[in-house]
């Protein structure tokens, strides 16, 4: 491990959050709103209203934002149908993948405060990644195996560059098995493991990895070991950690692994396919502490407070004077680090993702937009949904965040839409700009 750097970044604090106040989704008498078309948004309003009408979902809360000031929110449906309750601003949602931005980020603090350094060999704090072997062929024998050329390290971590995830290789059915409660439950992994963190590590360490460590992308497991990792640096459970270092400070009081009871009748139904329930309020399995809490899929959140933290991304680490990273290491969290070779290889079995990379990259926990393509994000745009029908979109040239949160699962798999919604939802908030 390399001797830590301190270095000074202006002290947190904590963000005392004002009234919600909704502005509704219906312009009358104006023309144009923090750069938006009236009309543009009313069309926005009414492409989401058409999706629930025709039954394609059974809700939807969204959110834009421009300068840092809420432009129009849209909800839509219901978040419980059987129960008649309509969608609401404040509706919990299961945010799945969009966990692993937050970690991520809490991560980075370490690195800001020199606990650790993106360089350094995890070995130190997670022995049982210590000493790999490395299978020959990705989708060959588990036995066959080479030594690792170096050990995996913390940034290899954060750009999912270790050498193990979900995606292509014979390994693939043991790391599904892996999958973290309440999320293997929601999604029906019927051979999971229930394991607690430094179990479910050293049933990780017994497998080889794929691929020699900084090689390929493959997904998921990165985050959660990184949650194990920031957990034993910090010397706090991992909630602790997510709570003192990013969602406190930026005012994130409905973000968090467990759902209270008093507050599970704002928690929407989770549907499947033909809208089976997969997940309810009363019964949810959000309801407890987690044995496992995932740092790649564990958390619920709303749109308002994943709306800050999308705004502190884009604004150098930094949202109404609480500094959460230091401008150099937001602007590295945010560049695409993957290289050309990693751009050109589709980490999933197909037909999923296989053009993923083609224009956009991938930093530290979070994807950004790194060719026009049809301009819709713009070019340096940040993302990274939610399997269970979450999204979020940060553009920086613009200054603008959007959100659209429904509670479908599987509507959005390997990080794209499986339906047009995703699309319309974008260009509709695109077209409403006027500047």
């Amino acid at each position: 491990m390399t001797a830590p750097t301190l270095r000074k970044i202006p002290a947190r604090r904590e963000y005392q959050r004002p009234p919600a106040v909704d502005r509704g989704c219906r312009w009358k008498g104006v023309t144009a709103v923090n750069g938006f078309s009236a009309d543009g948004l009313k069309k926005v309003s009414e492409v989401l209203d058409g999706y629930v009408e025709r039954g394609e979902v059974v809700g939807a809360v969204a959110a834009i934002y421009r300068h840092g000031e809420p432009v129009q929110v849209d909800t839509s449906g219901w978040r419980d149908r059987a129960a008649g309750q309509p969608m609401r601003r404040d509706t919990l949602f299961r945010i799945a993948s969009m966990t692993k931005p937050i970690t991520a980020v809490a991560a980075l603090t370490l690195v800001d405060e020199g606990r650790i350094g993106l360089s350094d060999s995890v070995d130190t704090w997670l022995p049982e990644l210590a000493d790999r072997k490395v299978m020959r062929d990705p989708d060959g024998s588990p036995e066959d195996v080479v030594p690792a050329e170096r050990p995996i390290t913390v940034e290899d971590l954060l750009t999912y560059r270790l050498g193990l995830g979900w995606g292509r290789s014979s390994l693939a059915p043991q790391l599904f098995a892996l999958t973290a409660d309440p999320i293997a439950s929601a999604i029906g992994v019927a051979n999971a493991e229930r394991l607690a963190p430094d179990e479910w590590l050293r049933r990780v360490g017994e497998l080889p990895l794929i691929a020699q460590p900084g090689t390929i992308w493959r997904y998921h497991t990165a985050s959660d070991i990184l949650g194990i990792l920031i957990s034993r640096v910090a010397g706090q459970p991992l909630e602790t950690v997510l709570r003192e270092r990013v969602l406190d400070p930026l005012g994130m009081a409905d973000t968090g692994f467990t759902v209270p009871e008093h507050e599970r009748d704002r928690l929407s139904v989770l549907y499947g396919p033909d809208d089976a329930e997969l997940d309810r309020p009363a019964t949810t399995a959000w309801g407890e502490p987690p044995l496992f809490p995932s740092g790649g899929a564990g958390l619920v959140s709303t749109v308002d407070d994943y709306g800050r933290f999308a705004r502190m991304l884009i604004e150098g680490g930094e949202l109404d004077g609480v500094r959460i990273l230091s401008a150099e290491t937001a602007a590295a969290l945010s560049r695409d680090h993957l290289t050309p070779e990693q751009h050109a290889a589709a980490p999933f079995n197909p037909p999923l993702g296989q053009f993923i990379w083609a224009d956009q990259g991938f930093g530290y926990g979070v994807k950004m937009q790194t060719e026009p393509g049809t301009g819709v994000p713009g070019v340096g745009t940040l993302s990274w949904p939610g399997g269970f029908g979450t999204a979020w979109y940060a553009d920086p040239e613009k200054n603008l965040v959007a959100l659209l949160f429904v509670q479908s699962a599987n509507i959005i798999i390997a990080a794209e839409w499986r339906s047009p919604l995703g699309d319309d939802f974008l260009t509709g908030v695109y077209g409403a700009l006027v500047d």
